[in-house]
């Protein structure tokens, strides 16, 4: 089984800065595409940013040009590093990475607990 911990989540003021981090572990697995999402109270869940192994990106048009994803492969994390961060962010944001366990299995999706982000104005 696989586990994804965020970390780094907390209280900011509009224009801060956090960086979020999530840890894949597990007996064996493979790592593909990771990314992170977000769901604000009364919210469905949304698409924030996401990384593939080669290294392309893709953002949300809510944060592009703030929100800035990474991965480091050898580690099995992601981060995203939040600039200029709005009111509008406070939600909590999950990692969620697509894993295979064994060569003979279907890819399937992994999520984390999630971490709560809150920007005061």
């Amino acid at each position: 089984q696989v586990q994804l911990v965020e970390s780094g989540g907390g209280l900011v003021q509009a224009g801060d800065s956090l960086r979020l981090s999530c840890a894949a572990s597990g007996r064996t697995f493979t790592l593909y595409t990771m990314g992170w999402f977000r769901q604000a109270p009364g919210k469905e869940r949304e698409f924030v940013a996401s990384i593939r192994t080669s290294g392309s990106t893709y953002y949300a048009e809510s944060v592009k040009g703030r929100f800035s994803i990474s991965r480091d492969n050898a580690k099995n994390t992601v981060h995203l590093q939040m600039n200029t961060l709005k009111p509008e962010d406070t939600a909590v944001y999950y990692c969620k990475a697509k894993i295979q366990t064994a060569v003979w299995r279907p890819l399937s999706d992994a999520w984390g607990q999630g971490t709560q982000v809150t920007v005061s104005s």
